[in-house]
């Protein structure tokens, strides 16, 4: 007996189960207003019923009544002509009469309670139906907002483990590398332009004090006056053409080296 209440408490735990997991609060609260509609119907005719038996009861005791005093009636003529056996009989059926109208009045009381308890109860099943409507609306908006609410939270915590979505972050992350490994480039480009353009601009200069030199050799220059430097204009050296023919072919060896 232990192990066969154990099976059953586990097929009843796990159909419980299975049946919550299924239930759409949608549909289940569409068909619970059908439901308790279908009761409604059924409480209605249970009224009827009880309303035309309690009649029935009715006319039947206003009968009985009739009849006693119908046959009260019968007693007393009888009694009038002499007739005490047909008085009697009278008087009978009378007593009949009157035990059935006692009867028929209880059954009516009963029936006029319990078709009052019938009213009360529809009455508050009309009521409760009426909620349920309103409540119904709102509560199905409720569900599907909340379930678009969950779909949506699903989704969003699908979406960083699918490899797409890697895929596409990876790359994002390949852009910006090659963004940033492009502008470094450029820095360094600018930045060699620079150093070679200065390199001509200082040629330049080379070749211009070379070109001066030479011009003043070919005067006849006996004597040249060197660049300036750190001492005053007033201090300045002259020197022989030997030192100058040294000093131009030291700066064509440096500028043949670079």
């Amino acid at each position: 007996m232990g192990l066969l209440d154990r099976l059953s408490r586990l097929l009843r735990a796990n159909l419980n189960a299975f049946v919550s997991d299924s239930e759409d609060p949608i549909k289940i609260l569409d068909q619970s207003v059908i439901d308790m509609q279908e009761d409604l119907v059924k409480l209605r005719q249970a009224v009827a019923i009880a309303i035309a038996s309690q009649k029935r009861l009715e006319n039947q005791a206003a009968q009985s009544k009739e009849q006693i005093k119908n046959w009260f009636t019968r007693a007393e003529l009888a009694l009038k002509k002499g007739e005490d056996d047909l008085a009697r009989e009278a008087l009978s059926r009378k007593k009949t009469f009157q035990e059935s109208f006692q009867s028929l009045s209880s059954q009516f009381e009963s029936q006029n309670g319990q078709v009052e308890k019938l009213k009360k109860s529809l009455l508050l099943l009309e009521r409760k139906i009426a909620e349920a409507r309103t409540k119904k609306d709102m509560l199905k908006a409720r569900a599907q907002a909340a379930k678009a609410q969950q779909q949506i939270q699903s989704a969003v915590g699908d979406l960083g483990s699918k490899s797409a979505m890697a895929a596409f972050e990876r790359m994002e992350d390949k852009v910006e590398a090659l963004e940033a490994s492009s502008q470094a480039a450029l820095d360094l480009a600018g930045e060699d332009l620079e150093s070679k353009f200065s390199e001509l601009e200082g040629g330049d200069d080379i070749e211009k004090e070379l070109e001066t030199l030479r011009s003043q050799l070919k005067s006849g220059v006996e004597s040249i006056a060197l660049p300036p430097s750190d001492l005053n204009l007033n201090e300045l050296k002259t020197v022989k053409i030997q030192e100058v023919e040294v000093e131009l072919e030291e700066l064509k060896k440096s500028i043949d080296k670079s």
